[in-house]
């Protein structure tokens, strides 16, 4: 019993290091963000766009940006590659509320850090070169999409049964015929796709009747000018 004694003391007393010991906190990159104030840009938002400088390799250290545009307001810069340098890092917060400020590259250099100065508004120039270029694609598309509207005729009911069509228009310009009620008979059958392709070719309800479903035809022509008068 009397020599089990220090092996316990010896025990606990090696233990004691070990309860000491805290492991040293890991070291982390802090990149220099921004964010947009009152907003939250997100992906594939409407007028959002988040474009990538290529890096440019400086004798400090590597030189890269990720800037955010709504439309073509800057509204947000974040670092993506900077130098691990003292002077870098009290640079780039003046850099990044310069650009918010200017809303261009025309920002003046940080005394200190001119190397990192020039890359960085040489970077943020491609990007909101880049952003450029995208914006003056995107109104194209959007007046095309703002172009075409789909109209529902009225509903109209006749003793075969009900009948009405949804129209696409591309402008002025009829692209589409759908038909929302319709008799359920073989001859309105056969005839809606005849109607149809009159409609899309003379770009009106001034077409022919269809021979064996005349009341569905007056009723087609009827609900389909509804819909381009709709369409205003």
């Amino acid at each position: 019993m009397k020599r089990a004694i220090p092996v316990v003391v010896l025990s606990i007393a090696g233990l004691v290091p070990v309860w000491l010991y805290q492991p040293s906190a890991g070291s982390s990159t802090v990149q220099a963000t921004t964010p947009a104030p009152s907003s939250t840009s997100s992906s594939g938002s409407s007028g959002s766009n988040v474009v990538t400088s290529s890096t440019i390799n400086t004798e400090k250290g590597p030189v890269q940006l990720q800037v955010t545009f709504d439309g073509t307001k800057i509204t947000a810069v974040k670092m993506l590659q900077q130098p691990d340098h003292p002077q870098t890092t009290a640079a780039v917060p003046k850099l990044v509320a310069e650009t918010l400020q200017a809303q261009s590259a025309d920002i003046d250099t940080v005394s200190g850090a001119t190397i990192t100065s020039e890359a960085y508004k040489k970077s943020l120039q491609a990007t909101i070169d880049d952003n450029a270029k995208t914006a003056s694609a995107a109104p194209s598309a959007s007046a095309s999409e703002a172009s075409s509207r789909t109209v529902d005729g009225s509903a109209l009911s006749t003793e075969k049964g009900p009948v009405q069509v949804q129209v696409t228009f591309d402008g002025t310009k009829i692209t589409a015929v759908k038909m929302l009620q319709q008799p359920d008979h073989p001859q309105t059958r056969a005839a809606v796709p005849v109607l149809v392709a009159e409609t899309l070719k003379a770009q009106s309800a001034d077409i022919d009747t269809v021979s064996g479903a005349t009341i569905t035809s007056e009723a087609y022509k009827e609900s389909l000018q509804a819909a381009i008068d709709a369409r205003g």
